[in-house]
């Protein structure tokens, strides 16, 4: 299990259809293409050896790797640092366009910027998550794996000035191993290309791949001029953007939940899912963090791909499923990679999800809430757009009040979740917003007085009398961090007793030295074994609890704490463990959206006092 770089140990490039993760040690251990979605060409971080992998490190020399992102760009610089010299290697993908396609092009640029150092690279791809076959064909300018489905072509980047010391290459098990020195001011390099199954590889001139560079970075540099957020916490802020948009398939404008699948909550445990896929929730908040920063052209994208979820939904009679493929396709069907070992020996390995035939009630909160939020932004709804929502409306009045899985994806059976409720409730207000503002058409009427049911029956029965304060579901006592966003939806003031006190049971119960659980999972089992570690969104739901609470001073130390947990580059995960290391997907949207979030609300609350 050694062979297996900390989940927060890598850094995330893409080109907006599809993602890769590159470790530390220079390890290409996770890539899935065409898309984000689709089966694994490299997947190392599930399985080394049967996974495929793409390492470029220094061999035979002690040394120590540091990464950086190129400033305002998520062009990746791996640095092997030894006492004979100094490497870098430079990753990142051109951007593919908002165009649908199978071609994909992974540069990875190999330099020396002081002394000597002798590289080992080695090129191990695995098609279809290991399972399918495949041939080598070897030239002087590349490699060609031909799978029974795809191909991946290994181009050689040409640098007239390097006149390599040493070069010696060689078949390995299922690829190529090659064996290189370079001196000071020298380079070498490969582009990766997918989708095209060329008789041979091309060369690739030194011009060719610093155009690709100088595009990319230009590209991402001129997107994060848009953002008009000039406060606090600027850099953290920028790189969560920054990291959001690269889990955005541009062809279609949804948001991923993660560019990764399987890696667990536990090490060793079994909540292991794959997060691939387009989630509501996760979407519709991902781009009202965005147009918070000045990002309107991801809302407006986001906008006509719901639209179009919506009216499939109606014209199929069903409810809006939980989750989608970035195509909107909603076949999701989960099944167990039971070849792989799983990341660290965590099993069982899950692609595709079985929790999208989910009923989760609080989608329609989120949704209605982002098109709101956009509406204020002067993005307003068509009248095609408005039509779908007043039909997604109607049905929420019919169906809110019934049991659901909630938020959390439990497989332990519905409940009566207040979470589900609270959203359902935020749905009705802000239809009835839009309705009122833009003098839509609507039974506004109707919507208000279920709107003001849901109200009086969560605070009937969502709140424990005994504990004194809201609680996951009608018919427990457990406390539920998602409701962390109670005062931010406008449901209750943050200085009404009922909330007080049910933030100090939180701040008892469910706090950590800063960092927060979802809830007590010995209280409310999920219907899987195995403990799971703090949720990075509910530590960050958190601080903007306390700041919108007045607790401004509290809110930045835990704020402060929490940018501790991050990786090294900025990333975070879906959870944090009692170890502080990262677990679950890795990165995650949730994350970074409500880092966005809680660091602009705190930032505003900061500044009105001063």
């Amino acid at each position: 299990m050694d062979s297996y770089s900390p989940v927060e140990a890598h850094g995330l490039i893409g080109d907006l259809q599809t993602a890769a993760l590159v470790g530390t040690d220079g390890t290409l251990d996770w890539f899935c293409a065409p898309r984000f979605d689709s089966p694994s060409l490299f997947g190392g971080l599930l399985d080394r050896h049967r996974g495929g992998y793409f390492q470029v490190s220094p061999e035979g020399v002690e040394y120590v790797s540091k990464q950086l992102y190129l400033p305002g760009t998520p062009i990746l610089i791996t640095r092997f640092i030894s006492a004979d010299g100094v490497g870098e290697l430079i990753d990142f993908m051109p951007i593919a366009g908002d165009r649908t396609t199978d071609r994909h092009r992974l540069v990875r640029m190999l330099r020396v910027v002081r002394g000597v150092m002798r590289f080992r690279i080695e090129c191990e791809p695995r098609f279809n998550y290991g399972r399918d076959p495949h041939e080598l064909d070897m030239h002087l300018e590349g490699q060609v794996f031909r799978s029974r489905a795809y191909s991946l072509t290994v181009n050689t980047v040409e640098y007239p000035e390097t006149r390599l010391a040493e070069r010696a290459i060689r078949r390995s098990e299922g690829g190529f191993c090659v064996i290189a020195t370079l001196r000071e001011g020298e380079q070498s390099g490969v582009v990766l290309e997918t989708g095209v199954s060329p008789a041979r590889p091309r060369l690739f001139t030194s011009g060719e791949v610093s155009d690709m560079l100088i595009r990319t970075r230009e590209y991402w540099r001129k997107w994060l001029a848009r953002s008009c957020y000039n406060g606090r916490w600027r850099e953290m802020v920028e790189r969560s953007a920054m990291t959001l948009k690269l889990m955005t398939y541009a062809p279609t404008g949804a948001v991923i939940a993660a560019p990764t699948a399987g890696l667990p909550e536990q090490i060793g445990g079994e909540r292991n899912w794959d997060y691939r896929y387009t989630w509501i929730r996760d979407a519709s908040l991902s781009v009202s963090a965005l147009l918070r920063l000045g990002f309107s052209e991801e809302a407006w994208q986001y906008r006509q791909w719901v639209n179009d979820r919506i009216r499939e939904a109606e014209a199929s009679g069903e409810p809006l499923q939980i989750m989608y493929r970035v195509d909107g396709s909603p076949d999701l069907t989960e099944e167990v990679l039971d070849h792989l070992e799983g990341y660290r020996g965590s099993t069982p390995v899950r692609v595709g999800n079985g929790a999208a035939s989910q009923l989760q009630l609080d989608i329609y909160g989120e949704a209605l809430n982002a098109l709101h939020y956009a509406d204020c932004h002067g993005l307003i709804s068509s009248h095609e757009e408005w039509l779908n929502t007043e039909r997604m409306v109607d049905w929420v009045c019919v169906n809110w009040n019934q049991p659901e899985e909630g938020i959390w994806e439990t497989r332990g059976g519905r409940r009566d979740y207040t979470f589900g409720r609270l959203m359902s409730w935020v749905a009705l207000d802000r239809a009835v917003r839009l309705a009122n503002q833009r003098g839509r058409p609507g039974d506004t009427s109707r919507w208000a007085r279920t709107r003001n049911q849901i109200y009086e029956q969560i605070m009937d029965r969502g709140f424990h009398r005994g504990r004194r304060a809201f609680v996951q579901h009608y018919a427990t006592d457990v406390l539920d961090a998602a409701l962390l966003a109670m005062p931010t939806v406008g449901f209750v003031a943050p200085t009404d007793p009922m909330w007080q006190s049910t933030l100090a049971a939180m701040d008892a119960e469910l706090v950590s030295d800063s960092l927060v659980y979802r809830h007590d999972p010995t209280a409310s089992p999920d219907g899987l074994p195995g403990q799971e570690s703090t949720f990075t969104m509910c530590t960050f739901w958190y601080v903007q609890a306390l700041a919108e609470s007045g607790r401004l001073d509290d809110a930045a130390l835990v704020l402060e704490k929490m940018f501790t947990y991050s990786s090294p580059l900025g990333l975070y995960s879906e959870e944090v463990a009692a170890t502080g290391e990262q677990t679950g997907n890795f990165p995650q949207a949730l994350s970074h959206l409500s880092l966005i979030s809680a660091a602009l609300s705190l930032n505003e609350l900061l500044d009105a006092r001063r």
